[in-house]
């Protein structure tokens, strides 16, 4: 029997520069409507290694890449009432949007603000015409999120926000493969995950 696969996405933070380049590849293959992103970066101005601003620290802008995190653990999946958040043998939380009845229940339970997208009314497009390869139909009242380009993965291709990024600061892959590639840049550097505490297990790594 094949092995099951546990897919996770690793994220460099000391290449990322904020261009959102994966937010704009991501709405393009997803075709999400106006004002819908399912991938966005977030920017924190920080202060100098001393944490105070006293005129002379350096200051920079610190870029995080945020996104569904696809926990192991994630609490959405049991809330579903009608199946319609749901996790696959590899890992991916996913969201049949035929199922959802728009009660947001995933959404309240879910730790990491922002992650998900709720369309109160019938969604409109900037283009007349669909764009990407992801066919899934936008409702109103339907809860979305990332899938990490599930259409894509199952064509043996990568998530478009991995093939987009302009520095290479995203790596996607196989955790329970130990020469995989996220295997090893998770071995060797150091990375931290979001509110591990909260006990969800999510999918996604930082590099620092």
């Amino acid at each position: 029997m094949e092995p099951i696969k546990h897919y996770v996405m690793v994220i460099d933070l000391r290449l990322c520069i904020g261009c959102d380049t994966c937010s704009v590849a991501c709405k393009q293959e997803n075709n999400l409507p106006e004002g819908v992103w399912w991938t966005r970066v977030i920017r924190v101005n920080m202060d100098g290694a001393n944490g105070a601003d006293d005129g002379h620290s350096e200051r920079k802008l610190e870029h995080l890449p945020l996104g569904c995190q696809h926990c192991a653990n994630g609490p959405c999946v049991e809330v579903c009432p009608t199946s319609a958040t749901y996790r696959t043998s590899d890992g991916l939380v996913m969201q049949d949007p035929s199922l959802c009845i728009g009660c947001r229940y995933c959404t309240i339970v879910c730790p990491f603000t922002g992650v998900r997208v709720y369309a109160s009314e019938q969604p409109t497009y900037a283009l007349p015409f669909p764009t990407g390869d992801n066919p899934m139909v936008h409702r109103a009242r339907t809860t979305e999120k990332c899938t990490f380009c599930t259409h894509r993965l199952e064509q043996g291709k990568l998530p478009a926000c991995i093939d987009a990024c302009p520095l290479k600061a995203r790596t996607f892959g196989d955790l329970n493969d130990p020469d995989s590639e996220v295997s090893r840049l998770l071995h060797k550097r150091p990375h931290f995950r979001l509110l591990v505490e909260k006990g969800t297990e999510p999918s996604v790594y930082y590099l620092t």
